[in-house]
Formats: structure tokens, C-alpha cells, sequence
């Protein structure tokens, strides 16, 4: 079985429910940072989701 990349927007911004899951860390990575932006405001680095929020799951 694939192991999933999963980042969970309630860690980084409370209250929101978003979560993102793929077997791609990239895409994972690249969708968190969109959704940030676009829904939040925040800008994170690909560092910064990738050390402080990724989850494999």
C-alpha cells in the first residue's frame, strides 16, 4: 500500500477543516500552499508545511 501525504489545515489555522491528502508529497505541498494563501492570507514556505505540518500517513 502507497503511503499518503496528508497536511491538516486545523493545525495551522483554527477552526478551518480543510485536509489534503495524496500519494504525491509534491502535490500535497503545492495544495496546502494554495489553500493558505487563498483562504487565509498566510504565505508558507514549502519548508515550513513539509517540517512543521506533513503527516505520512
Amino acid at each position: 500500500m502507497a503511503e499518503a501525504h496528508r497536511l491538516d489545515c486545523e493545525a495551522a489555522a483554527s477552526g478551518c477543516r480543510f485536509i489534503i491528502q495524496s500519494e504525491n508529497e509534491d502535490e500535497a505541498v503545492s495544495l496546502a500552499q494554495q489553500h493558505m494563501e487563498e483562504v487565509h492570507g498566510k504565505d508558507f514556505t514549502e519548508e515550513e508545511l513539509r517540517t512543521d505540518h506533513l503527516q505520512v500517513v
